[in-house]
């Protein structure tokens, strides 16, 4: 027995000695390896986490009561539901208007202030549109505050294919304040007025025959109609859920801040893109500005319409109001032409372009700048319809120095009128006024004179010009 102890210790000594030299040279071999031509790139996963904090009912129903509001509620499982379903599972929606309440919530207040009607009214137009001016129902609601045709025209707002008032942020805000506290008087409570306004006062009235003369929401809830049923605890969920967004850490990365504004009337049908291109306004500013422009233009019916320009622009707009209105006369592709492209290139002389290869690390701006023209004179020459270019990519470019540019003045776009060179009577400094012209055109056609040096000359009052009028250039 002593001696298989023995053959069994000396084969573990043996064993141990055996790995023991073949782990040295592995290790060795391992250290007198060179180092690995090319590092191989580890990549590591990212998770895109956010934390969403735990809360109870209890929690929240404290948080309730302590809630400073004219239009006090209790919670229960259904105002509960949607606390949760705001607050953990629909995150995405409530950062989306937590992002854009500052745009339209100063409106809301200072409209039920002036009506005497409590301040978290304003929550309402979060559950009937998310804050989108936009917004239609799949019934045909509209705006802001999901107006109906019908309903809207009984408070002045009218639609066509051109401008739906519905989605003009104050006419909707007004009438939204005019028509929710008239079916506060009808029902007495917050709550019942704002499930008329879901349903309309003829089902409230009929729910509550059939509660047996109830006169509160959840003494009528079990007779409304299912979407109502739902409709009052989003509400209420809302009024808790933007008090305490901080509490369940919707907190927003980037705020956005709106717009600010000025109206002004031209008294003119207009042309959105147009006038956008003339001022130099970003056209989607002016759409977010205006959304009951339906189709970006102005009809003659509309005229009186007071367009919302950014307040930066505002002052430009104000003291250049004559041109910029006489420049919308003009033919769009005429104005295009004139405005975008100071120069562009004479058909039978294109052998004085160059074509660029574009580079590794090329933008249209850097190669506008580099041969002296604009990014619009670029996109306008090669028919680009964004800034995106590729490496390799051929554009052709006519740099102002070349002869073979000429200002473009399309008057090829009128027939009937002759150009620049035609109606300018150098020896007598007169120019003939030519359909469709105006003095920022004309002044734009004649190099170093100005529309004011125009209408001093002539002893001109306004912009108003017709014509066959001749007039003193110099």
């Amino acid at each position: 027995m002593k001696n298989l102890f023995k053959i069994f210790v000396l084969g573990l000594l043996l064993n141990a000695i055996y790995f023991s030299k073949a782990h040295s040279q592995e290790l060795l071999e391992i250290l007198n390896q060179s180092e690995p031509e090319e590092e191989e790139e580890m990549i590591y996963p990212v998770y895109d986490y956010e934390h969403i904090p735990d809360f109870t009912y209890d929690q929240v129903k404290q948080k309730i009561k302590k809630m400073d509001t004219d239009m006090p509620f209790e919670l229960n499982e259904r105002i509960y539901g949607f606390i949760d379903y705001f607050t953990v599972r629909n995150r995405s929606y409530t950062k989306m208007v937590l992002e854009r309440k500052d745009t339209y919530f100063p409106l809301f207040e200072e409209a039920l202030a002036r009506h005497n009607m409590p301040d978290d009214i304003k929550f309402l137009a979060i559950i009937e549109s998310g804050l989108n001016p936009k917004a239609r129902s799949r019934v045909g609601a509209m705006g802001l505050w999901q107006f109906m045709p019908a309903t809207g025209r009984m408070f002045n707002m009218h639609a066509t294919q051109d401008i739906d008032e519905r989605m003009d942020p104050e006419l909707s805000t007004e009438a939204a304040a005019k028509y929710l506290k008239s079916l506060h008087k009808m029902f007495g409570n917050w709550e019942l007025a704002l499930a008329a306004y879901n349903c309309g006062p003829g089902n409230v009235r009929k729910a509550i025959r059939k509660s047996g003369g109830k006169t509160t929401f959840w003494g009528v809830y079990d007779f409304l109609p299912k979407e109502t049923r739902g409709y009052v605890p989003q509400f209420q969920a809302m009024m808790y859920v933007l008090r305490h967004a901080d509490d369940h850490n919707l907190i927003l990365e980037d705020a956005a801040f709106p717009i600010a504004f000025e109206r002004i009337k031209f008294e003119k049908s207009m042309d959105l893109e147009q006038f956008a291109g003339i001022t130099g306004i970003c056209i989607e500013d002016l759409d977010h500005l205006n959304p009951s422009i339906l189709d970006r233009r102005i009809p003659e019916s509309h005229k009186h319409f007071a367009l919302k320009v950014p307040k930066a622009k505002a002052q430009y707009i104000a003291e250049n109001q004559h041109w910029i209105s006489d420049s919308l006369n003009i033919p769009t592709a005429r104005l295009v032409a004139i405005k975008e492209s100071d120069y562009t290139p004479q058909s039978s002389l294109t052998n004085d372009r160059v074509a660029y290869r574009v580079k590794s690390g090329d933008a249209l701006g850097k190669i506008a700048q580099n041969h002296g023209v604009t990014v619009t004179n670029l996109k306008n020459w090669n028919n680009l319809s964004s800034n995106t270019i590729r490496i390799g990519q051929v554009l052709y470019i006519y740099p102002k120095g070349n002869t073979a540019f000429s200002r473009n003045l399309a008057s090829s776009e009128t027939p009937t009128s002759s150009s620049s060179s035609n109606a300018f009577d150098a020896s007598s400094k007169t120019y003939t006024v030519q359909p469709g012209d105006s003095l920022w055109l004309i002044s734009r056609k004649l190099d170093g004179v100005t529309i004011d040096q125009i209408k001093k000359l002539n002893n001109l009052n306004n912009n108003s010009i017709k014509p066959g009028q001749k007039l003193i250039i110099g």
